[in-house]
């Protein structure tokens, strides 16, 4: 009797177990913007920047790719959208606090809200790490223009 009791928890924590995993990895949408909500989205900028005098090759280059690929939602210079997303020009994403990894990261398999709650970023198709690396080289370069460093 008490082993087929002990089979029945094994198989029931067994069974949880599965269910707690499957939960964790279907991405919360919850703080996802829907078709439905984009007559909510207000398109001004979060904040106002200051562009630098030049930008560096590869910050030239970032700045293409940043406006083929990220420009849609984080907005020209990346000063963010109301309602879109955030400012990437903003302390919280100084180097000491999200370094160039995180951008690398967050392009290769999206980011779950945190700091914001413009909802998940998703992940972004189509960029290489020297794609990404170029973007950061022009964020970087708008940031320190603006006294983040």
């Amino acid at each position: 009797m008490v082993n087929i009791l002990g089979k029945k928890k094994l198989i029931l924590t067994g069974i949880a177990a599965v269910t707690i995993a499957v939960y964790l990895m279907i991405p919360d949408k919850s703080n996802s913007i829907d078709n439905n909500a984009a007559s909510e989205i207000d398109n001004t900028a979060i904040v106002a920047i200051e562009l630098p005098v030049e930008l560096s090759k590869v910050a030239q280059i970032g700045k293409i790719a940043f406006q083929s690929n990220c420009l849609a939602c984080h907005g020209e210079n990346a000063v963010g959208q109301k309602g879109v997303a955030p400012p990437l020009i903003h302390k919280i994403y100084e180097p000491s606090h999200h370094g160039d990894e995180s951008f690398q990261r967050a392009v290769a398999v999206g980011v779950r809200a945190h700091h914001w709650k413009f909802g998940n970023m998703p992940s972004i198709e189509g960029l290489t790490r020297g794609d990404v690396k170029a973007i950061i080289a022009y964020v970087r370069e708008l940031q320190e223009a603006n006294g983040i460093f």
